[in-house]
């Protein structure tokens, strides 16, 4: 806990110029206001329709082409009226990020992040590096897959989410849920369920979708000394069954991390979804494993595109903003320089076949980590991908997986992600680690094409 706590003081000035930093802090944040404000009065003419930012980017999964097709060129035309303001805002944004970072002395514009994340640059780069050569291997074929799957030559850039099967899927009761998550934990061990299982009993979880109750879910753990709380909105959908095991994912956790105390339970970022995205790829064995033949494809395609969006997306995203921060030091980025630079990336991650229609050119501007939180985005990668290589590890031997993973959550932020991964054999400064990552993606492109 003091080295977390210590982490940043060599970079630390003056008390009066940390002084001057907060007391500044409250004016430098009107820049992502005005951003937040430009986006909120966003609309996307979409037929006879304005489409809120949100309900637009909702828009892109609706199961008719038309439909989809006009929230984006819709969405496309409402971002290019604002492009010129909000490149403004992102470069005000960056420059003032570039003072700071140089008063402090951070040589490049991740560090700070990276400091903060606990995370090094050589792991990040790593990372980088092992998904973009694997851009061919995984978004590319998997795009050309789902074309021919659609009966198309090429996607538009709006059918990258569209749903390949538009009939019902399977819904499921909350005991079929709790039935399906809790024999998927006891795929670790008996300890796993029965931690789990005691979220149904005591109960501990708020599952109920009811009117006034705000949407998403979360697993809050309060202190070490006290129980965690889940919280979901259950509607009885297959995402409904993988959320509420991402969410218990997290509260087994934080029990087992508990004997750490209250200044050591809680996991730097780098651990912080380990324990939910194993528990949610796990439920998502077994629903596949047991699924109807017909379901399959739908199941898979759904699965594929979530981790093309939580890897490869939000790497492209990591990689335009870090060309960005560099070209921004030099001096202001045009509209027109930002906008080559986002085709650049996207096109790059996307494939030959996906079309970047026009107009898709000024998507960059409703990212909001870009302004509010810049360079987090590699963060989902990295969690998606350690977890990956965890589950590789499992496979290989799964006797003798769960033993060291119950250390691991159980040891809540005392280590480094570096020294908690070493007993199982892995490095994350090493380009390989992250490619075991990209081919348990890959397999599931693999059973993609299979099933035809």
């Amino acid at each position: 806990w003091l080295r977390r706590v210590r982490a940043m003081k060599p970079h630390e000035l003056s008390s009066e110029l940390e002084t001057f930093i907060a007391e500044r802090g409250p004016i430098t944040a009107q820049w992502p206001r005005l951003f937040d404000e430009q986006l909120a009065a966003l609309r996307a003419k979409a037929g006879n329709e304005n489409l809120t930012l949100a309900e637009a980017l909702n828009r892109l999964s609706d199961a008719k082409p038309g439909r989809r097709r006009a929230a984006a060129e819709g969405l496309s035309e409402a971002l290019a009226v604002r492009a010129p303001t909000l490149a403004l805002v992102l470069n005000t944004v960056a420059a003032d990020k570039a003072m700071e970072d140089r008063w402090r002395g951070f040589k490049r514009p991740a560090d700070s992040r990276h400091l903060g994340n606990e995370v090094d640059g050589e792991a990040v780069d790593a990372m980088a590096e092992a998904v973009a050569a694997a851009y061919p291997q995984l978004s590319h074929r998997y795009y050309a897959l789902k074309a021919k799957a659609m009966g198309k030559a090429r996607l538009d850039h709006w059918d990258r989410n569209a749903p390949i099967e538009t009939t019902a899927p399977r819904a499921f009761t909350w005991s079929q849920g709790r039935e399906i998550v809790l024999d998927s934990f006891s795929d670790l061990g008996a300890e796993f369920a029965e931690r789990a299982a005691g979220f149904f009993d005591k109960p501990w979880i708020d599952g109920r979708a009811r009117p006034g109750k705000q949407s998403g879910a979360y697993a809050h753990p309060v202190t070490a000394d006290r129980h965690p709380y889940v919280f979901l909105n259950w509607m009885g959908e297959r995402r409904d069954v993988l959320t509420l095991a991402h969410e218990l994912g997290h509260g087994v956790h934080q029990t087992l991390a508990a004997d750490q105390g209250t200044l050591l339970a809680d996991t730097p970022l780098t651990l912080a979804e380990t324990a939910s995205i194993f528990a949610e790829g796990l439920t998502f064995d077994r629903l596949l494993a047991t699924a109807p033949k017909r379901e399959q494809r739908g199941l898979l395609a759904g699965r594929i595109e979530d981790g093309l969006n939580t890897v490869v997306r939000q790497i492209a995203f990591h990689r335009f903003e870090t060309r960005f921060h560099d070209e921004r030091q030099k001096g202001e980025v045009s509209q027109q320089r930002i906008n080559e630079l986002w085709l650049t990336e996207m096109g790059a991650s996307l494939g030959p076949a996906v079309t970047l229609n026009p107009g898709y050119e000024h998507w960059w501007a409703y990212v909001s980590h870009f302004v509010h939180s810049p360079f987090y985005v590699y963060a989902y990668a990295f969690g998606d991908l350690l977890v990956a290589a965890l589950m590789e590890a499992r496979r290989a031997d799964p006797t003798g997986f769960t033993p060291l993973y119950r250390d691991l959550l159980a040891g809540g932020g005392a280590k480094t992600y570096v020294e908690a991964l070493k007993p199982f054999g892995l490095n994350p400064r090493d380009p390989a680690f992250w490619s075991v990552g990209c081919k348990r993606l890959e397999r599931l492109v693999d059973q993609f094409e299979a099933l035809g």
